[in-house]
């Protein structure tokens, strides 16, 4: 039979599994995979299901990696590595997702319990159904249809499902691939699900650098009507937010891999400072964002960071300190040819009738972590965008279609 042909056998399989999508997400969103940093319990409870949900599948390899953690009850993380065999093992198809969510945030935000899955107008609603549910569902749906149509894969196929994504992956991936650095291999295809657009043509194949600085500006206080007596420390703050902003003329190379092309600069959030009106503050912090493009090295912002900050202490009288919530320079890019790319071009092309364009994003993903490690990872993922939003939701064909995407790939040779 034709390559296309099996092709098309497996995709109507997906097709008939609206049903299926619907009830994995329900049983996944009802257990609540929380990070000790969000008062969660960890991901144990939702890694027993997925187990369970894997052995129906027929996997041949189930193994659990777990990372220490005493912040949790059960002291650890879970990680899983499943494999499915296909006609040869010399590389393996990778689809790794992540087990953890974010809290809803205002339950008044919501038109539905979080945890409880609604289905309206094509959307599957609740918690984490898109963030990361979808991409974790299409793999258990490609690999489903293989099984049942009784189709072996060209090459292994494996599900990367890990734990601790949404607080920085040192439970999750990155310890992974410390503690079991022969686990992927140079030649496999790693696809990663947790980004994308609309349309299903981002394959997101490079990420800006990411640089948070908390700015803490110390003057003096005094009474508001003798500013003479104090050092007004929102004033310089200010006058260093207004400073700041000329970063983007600094830096303003333009990458049209890019969406936006360019660095940003942004201040984000403030700290309260005195809490009445006619006191003038003594200490001030604001926050800034810095997605730098590659182009560009961290250190490179940082030092014309602290330039301006001198020139405002000189000019103002008050210390400036800064802190980093997160530093994180920009991975090594995979490059636009690599197998990966074109493994899902191929499949967008076939599935969505549409052309897959690599590109690059201003937000991190895990992704960076298999780059880092010379792995040539593609993240890519048909979504509407809804992670950490209330009444966050998956588009149900976009998770079939994601489905086929997978299933494509797997049958590539």
């Amino acid at each position: 039979m034709a390559t296309n042909e099996i092709f098309a056998k497996v995709a109507r399989r997906i097709d008939g599994y609206q049903d299926l999508a619907i009830e994995y997400e329900r049983r996944l969103t009802a257990i609540p995979a929380l990070g000790p940093e969000n008062n969660g319990e960890g991901e144990v409870k939702k890694a027993a299901l997925i187990k369970e949900i894997l052995q129906e599948l027929g996997a041949d390899v189930i193994e659990e990696i777990n990372a220490p953690d005493d912040r949790v009850p059960d002291g650890y993380r879970p990680n899983l590595l499943v494999r499915f065999k296909g006609k040869s093992n010399a590389k393996t198809i990778w689809i790794m997702s992540h087990m953890d969510i974010v809290p809803p945030g205002e339950l008044k935000l919501w038109e539905t319990d979080p945890y409880e899955v609604v289905v309206k107008d094509g959307k599957i609603y609740g918690r984490g159904v898109e963030d990361n549910q979808q991409g974790m569902v299409a793999g258990f749906l490609a690999v489903r249809a293989l099984k049942e149509e009784g189709i072996l894969p060209e090459y292994d196929v494996g599900l990367a499902i890990v734990a601790d994504e949404e607080t920085g992956s040192k439970k999750g991936l990155h310890y992974v691939l410390s503690a079991r650095p022969d686990a992927f291999r140079k030649q496999d295809i790693i696809i990663v699900p947790d980004a994308g657009n609309s349309d299903g043509t981002m394959i997101e194949v490079a990420e800006k650098s990411i640089l948070w600085l908390k700015f803490t500006t110390v003057g003096k206080q005094c009474h508001g009507s003798t500013p003479e007596k104090g050092i007004n420390a929102h004033k310089a703050a200010a006058h260093l937010i207004v400073k700041l902003n000329s970063l983007y003329q600094v830096f303003d190379k333009n990458d049209p891999l890019f969406s936006p092309p360019i660095s940003t600069f942004e201040p984000t959030k403030k700290e309260a400072n005195v809490p009445n009106v006619n006191t003038i503050p003594g200490d001030d912090v604001f926050y800034m964002d810095s997605r730098i493009l590659p182009s560009y090295t961290v250190e490179e912002v940082e030092a014309k960071i602290q330039q301006m900050i001198k020139e405002i202490e000189q000019q103002f009288g008050v210390k400036v300190t800064t802190e980093s919530p997160q530093r994180e320079p920009a991975a090594p890019p995979t490059p636009v040819d690599a197998p990966v790319v074109q493994a899902l071009k191929k499949a967008i092309k076939e599935v969505y009738a549409r052309e897959g364009k690599p590109m690059g994003i201003g937000g991190g993903t895990v992704a960076a972590f298999f780059r880092r490690s010379g792995y040539h990872a593609a993240v890519w993922s048909t979504l509407d965008e809804m992670a950490h939003q209330p009444n966050e939701y998956a588009v149900l064909a976009n998770l079939l279609g994601d489905a086929k995407v997978f299933a494509h790939v797997a049958l590539q040779q």
